[in-house]
């Protein structure tokens, strides 16, 4: 499976994302039951508080082949700076509107 993934933009000076990647490779926790080996097409921001910018850039990258979009986990659970994004939901709900039903959404990783 293709997907891109969206991360806080916020958590970028403190996370890597390794182990989004990690747990993609290795079809854990979120990923956990995929019958099939998951390829990232891209990684960006949500740009910014309040995240307006995910909406265009998950369309993009379902134009470059992603079949899913994947939110990291600091977008919903916090991680790893304990703040969950307040915009979380309706970032997610703009999104899933803009990219549609045929789009899998994964609202966290780990």
């Amino acid at each position: 499976m293709k997907v891109g993934l969206i991360r806080c933009m916020q958590t970028e000076d403190l996370c890597p994302g390794t182990t989004c990647f990690k747990v993609m490779k290795e079809k854990k926790l979120a990923f956990e039951g995929l019958g099939e080996d998951v390829e990232v097409v891209g990684v960006v921001t949500c740009g910014g508080c309040p995240g307006k910018k995910a909406v265009t850039r998950a369309a993009e990258m379902v134009k470059r082949g992603a079949a899913a979009i994947v939110f990291a986990s600091c977008i919903k659970k916090g991680t790893p700076i304990g703040f969950a994004c307040p915009h979380a939901q309706a970032l997610m709900d703009a999104v899933a509107k803009k990219v549609g039903p045929e789009i899998r959404l994964f609202d966290y990783t780990h």
